[in-house]
């Protein structure tokens, strides 16, 4: 019977040469866990569960790229002959992050119960998507396991590295953009009035530029609160809106495509990680039609979700793969005929390997690039702001100047 809310216990207890032994173990309940530590020799004198932080798991929060070191280094294991459960002792104990540490042992202790890995990953579904169980499952039936989680690991680890490429690309300018809006206010609200201070003095009228910043200044000091909180709510809406509207979502996804330049790291990232997936789906011997479902999910994109399901439903029919992907009119014509020969040759899944090489170190290079653009153009654009800022306040003792 497999474990199904496995527990964390701490023990000590004597082994068979009398020597005191203590550890930490996972089990359904503390009777189960010492009739294991009686079969390992050991003498339970105490066990307790583990007590929980006053603050919730003391261990950082799992990521992805969690998930793929775990699947390389079971990969490895595995290929080097050892056993599946000693595996994940081995990689929970090792592992520095505790929450990642109890979700490994949990999988052991549902392993140990007579649970297939599959299985025991999909009580997990946070952690180890559908592409993920399948995988395994497939590795399973088919009794090449190491073969089949060594590809899992090769694909987390692309996927993964593919996605960071896309972030550092959206990330970079808007975090200059962000700290360009604090500099902004923080000027506005403690540096502009203290030139008006200075400017009421003068007994003339301002330029119509300085009269300008010092109404967006007084503006900012009596409803800088509503400026930050009205900021805040729009991303909160923005982000529920598109969670919860796939009609939102769709659209953004196909403006997004439409971006100069980032359309096209997020269009090739998408083509990228569509032929990723299904070679590694394909090479699992996962069955085309069958594959799609996961492929779909793996865009990352609707409109190539929307594209991937109706090939889907064309290739049920009969119709080739790559007669299919060029009737959807999204796929550009190398990949179409990189596929086409793949078919004919009966190596799609080294062919969509191939593909999905090209397009990541596209992104990789679109990514570059754009890090390129980007820096002289916020330079100037925080140029402008800034600037803009200073000369307005210095107009009216230029013309001061002017005028003496």
């Amino acid at each position: 019977m497999a474990a199904t809310n496995a527990i964390t216990f701490v023990w000590e207890g004597m082994d068979r040469k009398g020597s005191k032994v203590k550890g930490e173990s996972q089990a359904s309940s503390e009777i189960l866990l010492k009739a294991d530590l009686r079969r390992q020799g050991i003498n339970p004198l105490k066990v307790k569960k583990k007590p929980k932080s006053l603050f919730g798991s003391s261990g950082k929060k799992i990521i992805p790229k969690d998930i793929a070191i775990f699947a390389r280094q079971l990969a490895t294991m595995m290929t080097a002959g050892v056993p599946l459960v000693q595996s994940f002792e081995i990689i929970g104990r090792g592992h520095e992050n505790p929450n990642m540490q109890d979700l490994v042992l949990s999988i052991k202790s549902d392993v140990e119960g007579g649970t297939s890995l599959a299985d025991a990953l999909e009580k997990k579904p946070k952690y180890f998507d559908a592409l993920f169980c399948s995988l395994v499952g497939a590795g399973e039936q088919s009794g090449a396991l190491e073969s089949l989680l060594d590809k899992i690991a090769t694909y987390k680890e692309k996927t993964e590295e593919l996605k960071a490429k896309v972030k550092k690309a959206l990330f970079y300018p808007t975090a200059v953009l962000v700290v360009a809006f604090i500099v902004m206010s923080i000027l506005l609200i403690f540096v502009v009035p203290q030139f008006e201070s200075i400017f009421k003095g003068f007994g003339a009228d301002l330029p119509a530029f300085t009269q300008m910043v010092i109404g967006l200044s007084d503006f900012f000091q009596e409803f800088w609160w509503l400026v930050f909180l009205g900021i805040g709510g729009a991303i909160f809406g923005f982000k529920v809106a598109k969670q919860r509207s796939p009609k939102m979502r769709r659209w953004l996804d196909i403006i997004s495509l439409k971006i100069p330049v980032v359309g096209g790291i997020l269009e090739k990232s998408a083509i990228a990680r569509f032929a990723r997936t299904l070679a590694t789906m394909f090479a699992a011997g996962v069955p085309l039609v069958e594959a799609m479902d996961s492929v779909a999910g793996a865009t990352g994109n609707a409109l190539f979700y929307e594209a991937t399901m109706k090939m889907k439903d064309d290739v049920a029919t009969g119709t080739q793969l790559q007669q299919s992907m060029k009737q959807t009119g999204i796929f550009p014509n190398m990949m179409v005929q990189m596929v086409s020969i793949g078919e004919e040759s009966g190596s799609l899944d080294e062919m969509l390997g191939k593909v999905a090489d090209f397009y990541e170190a596209e992104v990789d290079n679109l990514v570059d690039g754009l890090s390129s653009l980007l820096e002289p153009l916020i330079m100037a654009v925080l140029g402008v702001l800034v600037g803009g800022l200073v000369i307005a306040m210095y107009l009216p003792i230029f013309k001061m100047g002017a005028v003496v």
